[in-house]
């Protein structure tokens, strides 16, 4: 007996006798609404719980090893496809990149529509100055293995019937001699460029322009036998990477632009500056490298006898600096004890509302009793 009477003086929760407990309107509305209160907030605070929250954190980038995957999906509204050429240079704009690259073009008509019954054109993308004495022809992408060589223009046409690509003959070097294309049907298509390339991580360019393209004397040369072209084109999509859900910046999706008045030549300058960026889900723990950009855009007329070649190029810098975007999940104490917090805190502004209110009727009682006294 003398432990229990020891027990119950540390009882910090003493229960008063049922008689002297009085129950009121009042009383019950505070409790009701209270109640409410606190189910809401533990709602929110579990869906806080298993909403795993975003953390920013920028530092010096030291990654290695990493490509840069460029995406690309580019419409030249006013140029047909046997006409562009799509290129890539390094920092220096004198040595081409070593590219992997996956690009096709589509042939469309002047209002923007695929052409019926076309194959999409593999586009073969220059990497480096040709090498007039290996005795190894390429094969331009449709090679079935690292030794395969096409030494003709019948066996490069035949590798890209392998792989059912459409081909420009006018870029292959084996079948120069065998085709010739009509200038007149320059300006009679539209055309789509989609894919993406593959390059080192260093600041270089890649460019959309007409003409086929060589490399001379360590100069970048592309033969277009038109004066003025109209380099209308929309962006669909431009980005660096693997994309990632929380994406805020592919600022130039959708960017339509378009050559007003006469045909005259035009070279338009995108500046890309990169931001690489990894993302670490909470319940993955492989990152997913990625970038981000921002965009300065120039438009140079070159009918003023300005410096120039006509088309659309894109130079793009990196950022030293990396972002890295890491989900972390709530632990489970952190909401056991927000919870607590909530029941515990709801509960005790409702008992003070609830004695300020019973307090305040049961002085306005008085009062009215006084009146009908007086």
């Amino acid at each position: 007996m003398k432990i229990a009477d020891a027990l119950r003086r540390l009882d910090a929760y003493p229960r008063t006798l049922e008689d002297f407990s009085v129950r009121t309107v009042s009383g019950a509305a505070v409790t009701l609404i209270s109640s409410s209160i606190v189910l809401i907030l533990i709602f929110l605070e579990f869906w806080a719980y298993i909403t795993p929250h975003l953390t920013e954190e920028l530092f010096v980038d030291t990654t290695r090893g990493h490509k840069l995957r460029i995406n690309l999906d580019i419409t030249m509204h006013n140029l047909a496809c046997n006409y562009l050429s799509l290129d890539a240079m390094d920092s220096s704009g004198d040595q081409h990149l070593r590219v992997d690259h996956n690009v096709f073009k589509h042939r469309l008509d002047l209002q923007g529509n695929p052409l019926k019954k076309t194959e999409p054109i593999k586009e073969i993308v220059v990497v480096s100055p040709s090498n007039k004495n290996n005795s190894c022809g390429s094969c331009y992408g449709a090679e079935y293995n690292s030794t395969h060589c096409c030494n003709n223009c019948e066996a490069v046409l035949d590798a890209y019937r392998t792989k059912k690509w459409n081909v420009q003959l006018d870029k292959i070097e084996q079948c120069k001699d065998q085709y010739k294309r009509s200038d007149l049907d320059a300006f009679k298509e539209g055309c789509r460029i989609q894919g993406h390339l593959e390059v080192n991580r260093m600041a270089g360019s890649f460019h959309i322009a007409p003409g086929s393209s060589f490399s001379l004397r360590q100069f970048h040369i592309h033969d277009f036998q038109f004066a003025d072209v109209k380099l209308s084109h929309t962006i669909n999509h431009l980005s660096f990477g693997d994309k990632i859900e929380f994406a805020k910046t592919h600022p130039l999706d959708g960017l339509e632009v378009i050559s007003e008045g006469d045909p005259k030549s035009e070279m338009y300058n995108y500046y890309l500056k990169i931001v690489p960026t990894v993302y670490v889900k909470a319940n993955d723990g492989a990152p997913t490298y990625t970038n981000q950009f921002s965009v300065t855009r120039y438009k140079k007329d070159l009918s003023n006898k300005e410096r120039g070649m006509p088309g659309v190029f894109f130079s793009y810098e990196l950022s030293p600096l990396m972002v890295k975007y890491e989900e972390k999940q709530r632990s489970f104490g952190h909401f056991a004890t927000n919870c607590c917090s909530i029941i515990g805190g709801v509960f005790t502004v409702a008992g003070i509302v609830a004695v300020f209110l019973n307090n305040s009727w049961e002085a306005l009682q008085r009062k009215l009793e006084i009146g009908k006294l007086s």
